[in-house]
């Protein structure tokens, strides 16, 4: 009876097995679909096809579902697969409860943090083609989704029932667009992913692994929503190629420095995923990976797709490695072939084929499953921990180690003991070390971490605060509203004032905004070149946005309400609405917007040119005015509303000694295959509502712009330094030419000395003005203005970096806000500097037309980030202005634009469009 009884059960196990088993044969594989396996020479899938395919996928198998996150920016719906046993499927809404509750740490003590760690289900996100000319991202993604929703292995099993799989798409429409180009050519060899005619992303290329801590693009705050507002996934992987050029692929851990607001157990995790992903690869044999000293890649900069997660403590890992459709052949470096703790397996020089780098992507997918699953309750739990440091943090007093600090220390200790007979020498990490009792000095009262800050709704532009809050709710960061008004420390804030407090999980996301980066000195040796920075290494978002705000020390609390949602700024006033005439603010950015409506509505506006008196108040120099129309109170009521701008109701003036702004003909540079300065700058006329022109070289090259155009927009790329002549290659009637379709030929070609700067400079001297951004400055050089390179040493030559090197950081200036350039601007401005043109002007400069909008009066103008050598700026001037002919010249040397980040310039640049069609 036991025998019969046991052979039942084990005849109804197998055919559960057989069962299982016969329905995942019904799943449909990506040959069977697509005709091809994923990663097969010479195709690419575009990412039509991709959801097609995965909606198949998601009425075959049980594990999978497709989430709709929102729309891209050329409209298509980006979808998400979610991967996970059917049990789990049952229960979604528990786990991602869960996953928040742990990932913000709130309300919540260590037990209760335990067993929701037991119950829950560890969150992955791996994402791919985010740079969608990093065909293996994308391709691995679908392989890997087939995979998970096929296979039976009990390794696989044990991932579904341990995991919840996010997949994301995280450029639909780049995808589209690479997959598309690749496969227009019959000829599968003279298939390629270059050569592309426009940007990867529509307005911002790849510069959309540089957004999101700033959101603005609709991918990115798709993907902010998920990650930190809805999943909360532990752990998110990022894939990316190429990488170094001596290593297949680069794996983490990362290279110094951290980011200081780091807790070190994400520090700690980022390691030990990397060295799980190593080691599964060198398990199976998959040689040539590296880490640390392999690469520059780093975790200091925030506003990557992974490492904005650091500062919402998610394990973010990043791999570049090799692969193309098109075969790849792996070089040779004989110093490679000797391993290291950097690369432990090194690898053959050999053909790489795109589905050997597909298979190097899974391996290093399951192994952060494998992780995921095997440490499930311990990374949950770390999340929780990581969260509640941070609360705790926030709540008291906390002081946070940076070089600044360290510096101000060993100062401090070293005038202490000076002609003391302890005089020991050394009192860094590689020394002797010092009394102990010095520690205290770490701890001075003055260099205590805020516990919040408050942005008061009375400060002139409250409108981009409203922008700047903005990014912080997009990436799940509590904000809170004054509901009346309040006082803290002795000062009375208004009603509607925003306030971030600290004592949240995500405090490294705030801290890292408000607060100055202090980049440590990294130098390639001593007394050697600096090492450049993976990014940017000072980005103090509050100071590149120009937002006025208290740092609060101490505890505080107020009427405080929760901002759930992104919102509206604040409604402005109409202030005497029957009134015969307006004025408007030219402090608010939100000016342009209000102009460029207003001159649609064939208003005449003007600009007072000096400080001036009307009914009795004294309005500044560049104050805003326009008459009444028929229209004109529904008009304002409604900007007042949306923008958040007042308006002023006054008696009519003379407009005699006012400056006249009529409606602007912007032509804007771009090129064919795009530049992703001039994609953010297409963004930015948009949002403020300009109405603009593309214009390529050929279109320069002809010549007689001035009757097309008032003002041209050269951002950094477009305008080349000495003598250019033009390339055979981008000839519009070459072979290059005739090899990409017709439509987008006229935008072949370059600007050059030889052909096209005759034709600006004579737009200008009849009358045109010329904006130049960045290294286009290089026409003034043209021009022959009086002026030279300020950043040059006694003989006339550049410096080297060893002793002058500012990479990507915000710079303090002075600024002539006299001058209609910078109405509206205060009279000290923070600017965004990488490397940027600093200029010095002969001495007669002045009798020429050149003068100066904004220069370097310190020796110590750094603000956030790293100046090596920063006391060189001193005297030399950052903007300037210049007349020539008929014309003008604006030569911003810092990205004033910068990504659409750097609002506290913005109002210089819109100055120069509205300037050039002025009267």
């Amino acid at each position: 009876m036991k025998t019969y009884s046991r052979n039942l059960l084990l005849a109804f196990l197998m055919g559960l097995t057989v069962s299982t088993l016969s329905a995942q044969t019904n799943i449909t594989s990506p040959e069977e679909f697509f005709g091809i396996e994923i990663g097969a020479d010479y195709h690419l899938i575009n990412y039509s096809s991709m959801i097609d395919y995965w909606k198949i996928l998601e009425k075959e198998s049980p594990r999978m579902i497709l989430k709709d996150i929102g729309v891209t920016a050329e409209g298509r719906r980006q979808l998400m697969a979610i991967i996970t046993s059917p049990e789990n499927h049952g229960n979604l809404q528990k786990y991602r409860d869960i996953s928040a509750r742990l990932a913000l740490a709130k309300d919540i003590d260590k037990d209760e943090a335990a067993e929701l760690a037991r119950d829950g289900k560890a969150v992955v996100w791996i994402d791919g083609g985010l740079h969608a000319t990093e065909v293996v991202g994308s391709h691995q993604l679908m392989e890997m989704v087939y995979r998970m929703v096929s296979l039976d292995d009990p390794e696989t099993l044990r991932f579904l029932d341990d995991i919840i799989l996010l997949a994301v798409p995280a450029n639909p429409d780049g995808l589209e667009l690479v997959a598309d180009w690749y496969m227009s050519k019959e000829v599968p060899e003279e298939r390629s992913t270059s050569g592309l005619p426009r940007l990867y992303q529509k307005y911002v290329g790849h510069d959309n692994n540089r957004d999101s801590y700033m959101a603005t693009q609709p991918e990115t705050a798709n993907m902010a929503n998920i990650m930190y507002r809805q999943w909360y996934p532990q752990i998110m992987y990022n894939h990316h190629q190429t990488g170094p050029s001596d290593i297949i692929v680069f794996v983490p851990p990362f290279r110094d420095p951290p980011n200081y607001w780091f807790d070190p157990i994400l520090v700690s995790q980022i390691q030990s995923v990397g060295l799980a992903m190593h080691s599964r690869l060198i398990s199976e044999g998959k040689g040539g990976s590296g880490m640390r000293s392999t690469s520059s890649y780093s975790t200091w900069f925030n506003g990557n797709l992974r490492t904005t997660g650091y500062f919402h403590n998610q394990i973010g890992i990043l791999t570049e490695i090799k692969g193309n459709p098109t075969p790849y052949t792996l070089s040779f470096y004989p110093d490679r072939q000797l391993p290291s703790m950097d690369v432990p397996l090194p690898h053959a020089p050999r053909v790489f084929p795109f589905r050997e780098a597909i298979e190097y992507s899974i391996t290093m997918n399951r192994a952060i499953l494998d992780y995921a699953s095997r440490n499930r309750e311990i990374i949950l739990m770390n999340r929780y921990l990581m969260g509640r440091n941070h609360i705790q943090k926030g709540s008291g007093d906390n002081w946070t180690v940076h070089p600044d600090i360290v510096d101000m220390v060993s100062e401090d200790i070293r005038k202490d003991r000076e002609g003391s007979a302890d005089m020991r020498p050394s009192m860094n990490r590689r020394g002797s070390g010092v009394d102990p009792k010095y520690y205290e000095l770490f701890k001075k009262p003055e260099n205590r971490d805020p516990r919040g800050y408050i942005i008061p709704s009375d400060q002139e532009d409250f409108a981009t605060a409203t922008h700047f809050i903005n990014t912080f709710i997009k990436n799940g960061v509590e904000v809170l509203r004054a509901a009346r008004e309040f006082e803290v420390n002795g000062k009375t804030y208004p009603e509607g004032s925003y306030v971030f407090k600290t004592d949240q999980a995500f405090r490294p996301h705030i801290m890292d905004l408000f607060e100055p980066q202090d980049h440590p000195d990294d130098f390639m040796y001593e007394g050697g070149p600096p090492i450049p920075p993976y990014d940017n290494a000072g980005y103090t978002l509050a100071f590149q946005m120009g937002i006025e705000f208290d740092r609060i020390l101490d505890g505080f609390d107020g009427p405080f309400e929760t901002i759930d949602e992104v919102c509206s700024p604040m409604p402005g006033k109409v202030y005497n609405p029957g009134a015969k005439a307006f004025l408007l603010s030219h402090s608010v950015n939100n000016y342009s917007i209000v102009s460029n409506r207003l001159l649609k509505n064939k208003y005449r506006i003007f600009w007072t040119l000096s400080d001036m008196t009307i009914d009795g108040t004294l309005y500044p120099a560049g104050t805003i005015y326009f008459e009444t129309k028929k229209d004109t109170p529904g008009l304002l009521l409604k900007m007042s509303d949306e923008l958040g701008v007042s308006f002023q109701g006054v008696t009519e003036r003379d407009t005699e000694e006012m400056l006249e702004i009529n409606p602007v003909r912007i032509g804007l540079w771009d090129r064919y295959g795009g530049s992703m300065p001039s994609g953010w700058t297409r963004w930015l006329l948009e949002q403020y509502e300009f109405p603009f022109n593309l214009v390529f070289p050929q279109e320069l090259d002809k010549g007689e712009l001035n009757k097309k155009y008032d003002v041209l927009v050269f951002v950094s790329g477009a305008i080349p330094a000495g003598e250019t002549r033009v390339s055979p290659r981008n000839s519009p009637d070459g072979t290059y030419a005739k090899s990409i379709p017709a439509e987008y030929r006229s935008w072949l070609g370059s600007v050059t000395s030889e052909k096209t700067i005759p034709q600006l400079l004579e737009f200008v001297e009849r009358g045109g003005t010329l904006i130049a951004i960045g290294s286009s400055v290089n026409i003034g050089y043209h021009a022959g203005l009086p002026m030279k390179d300020h950043i040059i040493n006694a003989e006339g030559e550049s410096l080297p970096r060893e002793e002058y090197f500012i990479p990507s950081s915000i710079l303090n200036v002075r600024v002539n806000n006299k001058l209609p350039i910078a109405y509206g601007m205060k009279e000290r401005a923070d600017i965004f500097f990488s490397n940027s043109p600093v200029f010095r002007f002969d001495p007669d400069a002045d009798k020429k037309g050149l003068t100066s909008v904004a220069w370097f009066d310190s020796d110590k103008p750094l603000r956030s980030g790293w100046a090596w050598g920063q006391d060189r700026l001193f005297g030399g001037s950052a903007i300037a202005e210049a007349d020539y002919g008929s014309g003008k010249m604006y030569l911003f040397g810092p990205e004033v634009l910068f990504r659409a980040q750097s609002h506290g310039t913005f109002k210089m640049f819109f100055n120069g469009l509205f300037l050039s069609a002025a009267e």
